[in-house]
């Protein structure tokens, strides 16, 4: 259903994130991680499972990182390995600039004719040392495999400072990506001028828009918003002060986020934009985990009630 919800430009899809366990780790307490996370998606209801490839962003932020950076094993491995009793399609990211041509292309053309989705990501800074660029790993993922469902990312937040993420966005719709994954939003402002002045330029432009799926990340303590922000995530001032003086932070956020997928959704619905959902939790901590998956099945729910009411 992914591939055809996606090729079909449907609003609604649901993903969940998550980064493979730290390469450190023995092969039996991987496995105990995985079946933890087996257990937690049971009873959820999910179009896809995305799986992270991690980079060091070290030269994107001058500020100390809040949590050591440590290598996490193949998200490839990760899925079809120790994830394979989850009957979902697999959502796998690749930091193109990690490979080179020849490793990635390996890996483009690995199972062929099965449905494979994949989102490529860049390098975090203009100082970040790379193998190879996204512009040849789109044109690479042409060659190598067509039947390759390519994604990208999208930040609005970088809408705010340059008012160019829709150019960015319809620049990669023609190098092959067919729907985009958000970095976790908390500045609805941000998220809703970037769906703007992406519907009326492809309005304008006669371009069939993709699916947009925003990230939707719980804040369970003082330290995981310290490295949201670390991240990039643009968090308002206003949101931030509710957040550090509240009674419980986690439900506050939880809630917080809810409000801002509802907003982004209906907006999305009353323009005919594909607006989704990808959940996640950026902390290891079990409380915020179960939390994001809590979360999950609510923006489900909802996404269901919401285009129920649109048919």
């Amino acid at each position: 259903m992914l591939k055809q919800k996606i090729l079909e430009r449907r609003a609604g899809i649901v993903t969940y994130g998550l980064t493979p366990p730290k390469e450190d780790n023995t092969p039996e307490k991987i496995a105990e991680i995985a079946n933890k996370l087996i257990d937690r998606m049971r009873n959820t209801e999910i179009d896809g499972l995305i799986i992270y490839d991690i980079q060091d962003e070290a030269n994107r932020n001058e500020q100390e990182r809040p949590f050591p950076f440590l290598k996490t094993i193949d998200p490839t491995v990760y899925g079809h390995q120790y994830l394979a009793q989850l009957d979902v399609p697999k959502i796998v990211y690749r930091c193109v600039g990690k490979y080179t041509e020849d490793e990635l292309a390996e890996w483009i053309a690995s199972d062929p004719g099965q449905d494979r989705f994949s989102v490529f990501v860049g390098p975090s800074s203009s100082q970040q040392e790379i193998r190879l660029s996204l512009t040849d790993a789109y044109e690479l993922s042409r060659r190598a495999n067509e039947k390759l469902i390519l994604g990208g990312v999208v930040i609005p937040e970088r809408h705010l400072r340059k008012n160019d993420e829709h150019l960015r966005v319809v620049q990669k719709m023609t190098s092959g990506c067919r729907f985009f994954v958000s970095q976790a939003i908390y500045n609805v402002e941000a998220s809703k001028n970037f769906l703007s002045d992406y519907y009326y330029y492809c309005q304008n432009h006669q371009i069939e828009m993709v699916p947009i799926l925003f990230n939707l990340t719980p804040c369970g303590s003082l330290k995981t918003l310290e490295f949201m922000k670390w991240l990039g995530i643009s968090i308002p001032k206003w949101l931030e002060n509710d957040l550090m003086n509240s009674n419980d932070i986690l439900d506050k956020s939880v809630n917080l986020t809810k409000k801002i997928f509802e907003e982004l959704l209906e907006f999305g619905l009353e323009k005919g934009i594909p607006v989704g959902c990808s959940v996640e939790s950026v902390s290891t901590r079990k409380v915020e985990i179960d939390a994001s998956v809590q979360l999950l099945n609510d923006v489900r729910a909802m996404i269901d009630r919401k285009l129920m009411v649109a048919r």
